[in-house]
């Protein structure tokens, strides 16, 4: 059996014969995390399933059909009929609208001879991706759309991966113990390693843990990520992520100038 850390990406390789038949947890010999990890279907099991009349290939895999995580629908915006989340995919979102007025807008105040830098649109929305576990997803997932931010929750790693793999997002908000059963958190920051450095350095990551204090600067080293947020501190969490957001676009102003991109 492989686990893998999630928050060095370490991957361990354990004895099937020495592996519990229950969920249990393990000590990262890199990192010195622990990691929580789900025993695999054994083969009796699987034989079992099978002769059921079951095919595990094709029924119960958590990747078919893969679909990215969507919008946010928060409880109580259902309940009241309001209006559920940013973002709505239908043909009158106004993503693709806003994108090509900007660069009309960006063309018509181009002057000759001079490099124009290129602005966000005040109603333009910083996309979210928040992969947490289900008790904090409400809560995340209402206090950004207060915030103004357009918020896509993803329910597993299958979700996750394709709606990055869609569009571009601003910010990924990652739990350690999110998706556990497909250790979601490992994958996600795979995936985000993975990116070009061009489009690795416009995504602002926040790990939410209960392991370190908000805006732990050296854990956020530590782990790689740009912004850490204590579980307790979930509230706060729209107010620290603007901090990071505008220490970000002043620190990258000059550079995003001279490249005429716009700041996240």
């Amino acid at each position: 059996m492989i686990v893998v850390c999630s928050q060095c990406t370490t991957r361990l390789q354990l004895d099937d014969a020495k592996v519990p038949s229950r969920a249990f947890t393990v000590r990262c010999p890199k990192c010195q995390s622990i990691i929580q990890a789900q025993p695999t279907a054994t083969a009796h099991e699987q034989q079992s399933a099978l002769s059921l009349g079951e095919t595990p290939a094709l029924e119960g895999g958590r990747f078919n059909p893969q679909m990215p995580a969507p919008v946010f629908k928060s409880d109580k915006a259902s309940d009241n009929g309001e209006v559920e989340g940013y973002g709505d995919s239908s043909p009158a979102a106004p993503n693709e609208l806003t994108r090509l007025l900007a660069e009309l807008l960006q063309q018509g105040r181009a002057v000759p001879g001079k490099k124009q830098s290129a602005a966000r649109l005040k109603w333009e929305h910083r996309r979210v991706l928040v992969c947490v576990t289900p008790p904090r997803r409400e809560t995340i997932g209402r206090a950004l759309v207060d915030s103004d931010y357009q918020v896509y929750v993803a329910e597993d790693t299958s979700q996750a991966i394709e709606r990055m793999r869609e569009e571009q997002m601003d910010v990924v908000i990652l739990e350690p113990d999110f998706d556990l059963v497909e250790q979601g958190a490992a994958f996600v920051t795979s995936e985000i390693t993975t990116l070009s450095p061009a489009k690795r350095r416009r995504i602002i990551v926040v790990h939410v843990t209960p392991s370190f204090r908000t805006l732990d600067s050296h854990a956020a080293f530590v782990h790689n990520v740009s912004l850490v947020v204590n579980t307790s501190d979930i509230d706060k969490l729209p107010k620290v992520l603007e901090r990071t957001l505008r220490d970000y676009n002043d620190l990258y102003r000059d550079f995003n100038a001279a490249l005429n991109i716009a700041e996240i």
